[in-house]
């Protein structure tokens, strides 16, 4: 009866996130406090539990980039950008998209996803401004790029972090197993875009006109500033490179470096925290505290169970599975919960396989799956929520359906070429 009623908490809650029905931080708030009050989420793990809970590394890497990315923003930075890149493609939309998709792609398998949108969409909104150009499309485009890149090294994306604490896996074993297959993917993804995004890519001949006219440099406001921002925004991804070598978690080394932006600047605290998310940050720990809920009351051990019992002894059949059943799962959950509570599922699973190698392509499965399920739903990775959070401050409004169409199309493709790459290269 627990898991029932669990199931319908989530499942309702995310029909009214989907339908827009209601305000999906309210919803989330909401649906965490019946699964609290009930006690399918009990206090102790939610606040306290590394894998049952909130996971306060994710809440706490968004809050420390939220804060940098606020003082950077002060020194005119993101202006300067916008219009470099504006003149750089010429106004064309199309060639625009690309310079941002590859800038996303690329920086993602360094930096993690979620650094890079917060980084790329505030230059983004400038630029569409600028040309007259709805930002819906390129904000789109750079979240599916940051989720495909993203899957390329074990930092680039959480679910690779989760997925190689607990298989033991290094950066170079991500390097030379996933990253072939997502360079390939987001080429062809790139090329996609042609066709994905054609009705949007018109320019108003005008408006590149004026861009062309502007001089990038005026746009720097605080040159002392910046000075001292780049030093600690470098400081800062430098640190995230050498996390698991240096032992300190993402999460620390953000919020280490929000410390030293706010020290460096002479910007009042206040100003600085009001360009923090922090609806996003409360959505999030809402829909935490709702898988836990799922968690707790066995719906997930429940599937679980039943994957290694119908796969166990088919490799095949359950790499199949991995990527296109957590394509499908993951989407609606969020992939870091569900990469957390499903890493056991899958070790049960590779333990049950006879050739090493093929028990190693399970992991190699389960992380595309699960990193291209971020691009499933509006919802599905944190990535999305925060570029959506982003665009609507901006008066930029992207709906769940809006970006759903999009990433459904986009999950489909790049899990059935992750598949084929798979079953190529391991069976």
């Amino acid at each position: 009866m627990n898991q029932i009623l669990a199931l319908a908490i989530f499942v309702g809650a995310f029909f009214l996130i989907a339908t827009e029905r209601a305000n999906k931080v309210k919803v989330v708030l909401i649906a965490a406090a019946l699964m609290m009050v009930l006690g399918f989420a009990p206090g102790e793990d939610v606040f306290y539990s590394a894998h049952k809970g909130i996971d306060w590394n994710v809440i706490f890497l968004l809050l420390g980039m939220m804060i940098i990315v606020g003082v950077i923003k002060q020194t005119g930075l993101f202006d300067f950008l916008a219009i470099w890149a504006a003149k750089r493609s010429k106004g064309n939309p199309f060639r625009l998209m690309v310079m941002l998709m590859v800038i996303t792609g690329v920086a993602s398998p360094l930096l993690d996803n979620v650094t890079i949108i917060m980084l790329v969409a505030p230059v983004t909104l400038v630029i569409c401004d600028r040309l007259g150009l709805a930002a819906q499309p390129f904000l789109i485009a750079e979240v599916l790029a940051s989720n495909i890149g993203g899957a390329a090294t074990l930092v680039g994306d959480p679910p690779n972090i989760i997925i190689g604490s607990r298989a033991g896996l290094s950066f170079n074993d991500f390097l030379i197993n996933m990253a072939p297959a997502v360079a390939a993917i987001f080429v062809l993804f790139v090329i996609s875009t042609r066709w994905l995004f054609r009705a949007h890519l018109r320019h108003n001949s005008e408006q590149v006109h004026t861009v062309m006219a502007l001089q990038e440099r005026r746009a720097i406001t605080d040159p002392r500033l910046l000075t001292r921002s780049l030093l600690v925004l470098g400081a800062v991804v430098t640190g995230f490179g050498l996390h698991s070598l240096l032992h300190i978690a993402p999460s620390i080394i953000a919020l280490l470096g929000a410390g030293a932006m706010v020290l460096v600047s002479d910007l009042d605290i206040g100003e600085v925290l009001r360009e923090v998310e922090w609806a996003t940050l409360v959505f999030f720990m809402g829909l935490f505290v709702m898988v836990s809920g799922l968690v707790h009351t066995g719906v997930i051990d429940r599937l679980g169970a039943a994957a290694v019992s119908a796969f166990g002894d088919n490799p095949l059949f359950a790499a199949a599975t991995l990527v296109f059943g957590s394509a499908v799962v993951a989407a609606f959950i969020d992939n870091i919960p569900y990469t957390t509570t499903m890493a056991p599922v899958v070790e049960g699973l590779v333990e049950q396989t006879a050739d090493p190698g093929q028990g190693k392509a399970l992991w190699w499965s389960f992380a595309f799956g699960a990193d291209f399920s971020g691009n499933g739903t509006a919802v599905a990775a944190s990535a999305n929520v925060v570029a959506l959070d982003i665009a609507k401050r901006a008066g930029h409004r992207i709906t769940f359906w809006q970006f759903t169409k999009y990433g459904i199309i986009v999950t489909a493709f790049s899990s059935v070429l992750a598949f084929a790459y798979v079953w190529l290269r391991y069976f």
